[in-house]
């Protein structure tokens, strides 16, 4: 007698087996480390802007290759701190690579091997995770300096792998991600397969707002501004309503903000609304406030809500 595969059953055998691990991106400001998580997971997760600094806790992005599961920690950048708030930005970035199966250093290639980057490799020489050196924005960086970059570092620390990749564009990404994820250890998928950050969705909020702070004031966002989620709520047609405050210290930087006659308050929060409604899948209702708070980033509720420790 002949018996008929059951299609209602898994052969175990001839499922791959999983993958799943950690890969921390570090690097100084402006590196394109948020766009190279963007390019991994292979849409938005991470805000990004020309503007340095603009990360400031970590995220996490997940993305898929094959039967790997890779879960990408976006750190800020590290710099030399100066304020609180600088401290907690660099000591989440440090933290982020805790436990990491592989450490991928961004450096932007059109700007070279300056000392912020030669320190960088400086303190990952003793870690013991796996590091890789991914050199980003080749598309506009000057080429045959590509290969001295690299060499110039790998001279410094013996780095496991070298990519040359622009985050941009995306080439080079698809070699790199392949790469990450034939070095993940065996083990179950922390995530299922359709979530791409492990953010709420009221951290994103806040985090697309902000990103249009940056893009539309540029230079004259001041770095002392924030941006917290005070209410979140579904309304019974399946929309959502969003308030939200924007923090700055001086009354001159809340002009800035709100622009002639409310007009660039009303630009960020239109272009915000839409982004969030493209994101969730539903009709956003958001509504900014622009307020004064000076010393606000030495309230630790602030911290808090941005996903940062508080330091000393």
């Amino acid at each position: 007698m002949t018996l008929e595969p059951d299609p209602g059953r898994i052969d175990a055998s001839a499922t791959p087996a999983t993958h799943c691990g950690l890969v921390t991106l570090v690097g100084a400001p402006n590196a394109g480390k948020s766009t190279l998580v963007n390019a991994l997971v292979g849409q938005k997760v991470a805000i990004v802007s020309p503007k340095a600094q603009t990360t400031r806790a970590r995220l996490l992005g997940v993305a898929i290759e094959g039967a790997t599961q890779l879960l990408l920690v976006d750190t800020p950048g590290i710099f030399a701190p100066q304020r609180r708030l600088d401290r907690a930005m660099v000591a989440a970035a440090w933290s982020g690579t805790e436990g990491a199966d592989v450490v991928a250093l961004v450096v932007d290639g059109k700007a070279g091997t300056g000392a912020k980057v030669t320190t960088l490799v400086g303190q990952l020489a003793d870690r013991p995770e796996r590091v890789y050196l991914v050199l980003n924005k080749v598309d506009v960086a000057d080429k045959p300096r590509l290969l001295i970059h690299a060499e110039r570092l790998n001279a410094l620390l013996p780095f496991a792998e070298t990519f040359f990749v622009s985050a941009e564009t995306g080439d080079g990404v698809p070699e790199l991600k392949r790469a990450l994820a034939a070095t993940m250890p065996a083990g179950p998928w922390h995530y299922p397969e359709d979530q791409v950050s492990d953010a709420t969705e009221r951290a994103l909020a806040a985090e697309v707002t902000r990103e249009q702070l940056f893009l539309q004031l540029h230079a004259e966002l001041p770095h002392a501004s924030a941006v917290e989620t005070e209410s979140y709520k579904e309304r019974p047609d399946g929309s959502v309503e969003i308030h939200q405050q924007v923090l700055v210290e001086r009354p001159t930087q809340r002009a800035i903000v709100l622009g002639k006659g409310g007009s660039r308050i009303r630009e960020i929060g239109a272009r915000a609304r839409a982004q969030l409604s493209a994101l969730m899948e539903r009709p956003v209702h958001l509504y900014l406030h622009v307020k004064v708070r000076p010393g606000w980033d030495e309230d630790r509720d602030v911290y808090r809500d941005m996903g940062l420790e508080w330091v000393e």
